[in-house]
């Protein structure tokens, strides 16, 4: 096993990142942005559609309340570059300090919801003000001493009901048009309610979940600098309120989507081009990454997750001085992460968002890596096959040091990320601090793993 040190990278000879001119990272990430405009409209054509149903369910059941503060979503969706599903959610109107939240594990829960993220009941006191018009038109689930909990399958299949009622509504009085709507996903046994909702030209899937929010103390994100790399505050704002969405039909389970989202925003109040990195990535994810049929396991969620520990781990605004190295930022971070098939939550760090997921993350890292090697010929817009990545070799070095067991966490770390940094030729930083960190972790590296040239 062989690593570079700073002065042998420079001198070393194998295609490199710099092999895309800034001119071809500008011309891709001009496409993908000349669509956004197009896109949010479309978003705001079929919102408008999805308030108009969400206004005639909450005139038949006031406890289900309209949130017209939307920018969030339409943020999200402008952003993305794929066609997934836009999450929706329905606030209950429920005293949500009121409730007792109990942790229960939930056999039940669908697959595909991160582990671990909270899984609970919640508990409705007695006597409980209009707690008690919750439970008695829409049914709990009694336990010991007269308690109940409010069921999550019970509140979904009322505002099913609801969905359905204000559909034929809306339809009788001619305020949907022929193909605005499709509602037959509503038959499947899910979470969420899905409405395939026509903006425009384009068909907008919007995954419809009831949510109860009450307030906590904003999250204390263990061994780590408080809104390093992010704007004041932002950490405290995007935690203090709790979110709670059905996991199944008995239990709730928190949802971090819009605290994520949040912060996502902050990011972009930012210098330097970070969510344009998040775009480009995107598009190569939904292009070239994916498995046959254009899906695969890498997701936006997940490169959204990247983008956040690479604002952490790279606050520097020098860090973001131009495209190519901000990518590259983002794909040291998601290379390491299907590495040692771990992507930690950036909120709850405990959880491996990887865990469980079906896809080929070695064939993934194979396809990622060859982009890092060679992003020119990935650069361009095709309709046919993604980019062949068989004939790629993998250098032994970089996949040695990405490979690096780390019980301890000391590579989730600036100083291990700049190595890498520095493996792909992207290394331009002038801090002394940062050099000198790197060549003590890079020493300890070399100590501990025998050297194989």
């Amino acid at each position: 096993m062989y690593f570079y040190s700073c002065s042998e990278q420079a001198r070393y000879c194998g295609k490199a990142a710099m092999a895309a001119s800034t001119s071809h990272w500008h011309s891709y990430l001009g496409v993908i942005v000349s669509r956004e405009r197009q896109r949010l409209e479309h978003f705001q054509r079929a919102e408008d559609i999805l308030l108009t149903l969400l206004e005639g369910v909450h005139a038949r059941e006031p406890r289900f309340l309209v949130d017209y503060a939307r920018n969030l979503e339409a943020f999200e969706f402008a952003l993305c570059t794929s066609e997934d599903a836009v999450t929706m959610e329905v606030p209950l109107r429920i005293d949500g300090d009121g409730l007792r939240v109990l942790t229960c594990w939930c056999r039940d829960s669908p697959a595909g919801h991160y582990p671990g993220l909270g899984t609970c009941c919640l508990e409705v006191p007695s006597p409980g003000t209009d707690l008690e018009d919750w439970t008695s038109a829409v049914g709990v689930m009694e336990q010991g001493g007269g308690a109940g909990c409010l069921v999550p399958g019970k509140v979904l299949q009322h505002l099913k009901e609801l969905l359905v009622s204000a559909i034929v509504h809306c339809q009788r009085r001619f305020l949907l048009q022929p193909g605005d709507l499709s509602a037959e996903n509503l038959q499947e046994d899910a979470m969420e309610l899905s409405l395939l909702i026509r903006g425009g030209w384009k068909t907008i899937r919007f995954d419809i979940v009831p949510v109860v929010r009450r307030r906590q103390e904003p999250l204390w994100l263990k061994g780590r600098q408080s809104d390093r790399g992010f704007p004041e505050s932002s950490l405290r704002k995007a935690t203090e309120e709790a979110h709670f969405i059905p996991a199944s039909p008995h239990c709730w389970r928190s949802s971090t989507h819009l605290p994520l989202l949040k912060l996502l925003q902050a990011v972009d109040s930012l210098k330097g081009p970070r969510l344009d990195s998040l775009r480009l990535l995107n598009q190569l994810r939904s292009q070239d990454w994916g498995e046959e049929g254009g899906k695969g396991g890498l997701t936006f969620n997940h490169l959204k997750m990247v983008l956040l520990w690479s604002t952490e781990l790279f606050p520097s605004a020098e860090d973001w001085q131009d495209l190519e190295g901000s990518i590259y930022r983002l794909l040291v971070i998601l290379l390491r992460c299907l590495a040692t098939r771990h992507l930690p939550h950036f909120l709850h760090p405990e959880e491996n968002l990887f865990q469980g997921e079906s896809p080929d993350l070695a064939s993934l890292y194979c396809k990622v890596e060859s982009f890092a090697r060679d992003p020119r010929r990935f650069l361009r817009f095709h309709f046919g096959l993604p980019a062949r990545t068989d004939s790629w070799q993998a250098d032994p070095g970089t996949r040695a040091l990405l490979q690096l067991p780390d019980e301890d966490g000391s590579y989730w770390d600036t100083a291990y990320f700049d190595i890498l940094l520095s493996q792909f030729q992207v290394y331009r930083i002038e801090d002394g601090s940062r050099h000198s960190a790197m060549s003590q972790l890079l020493s300890k590296i070399r100590r501990e793993i025998p050297q194989q040239s």
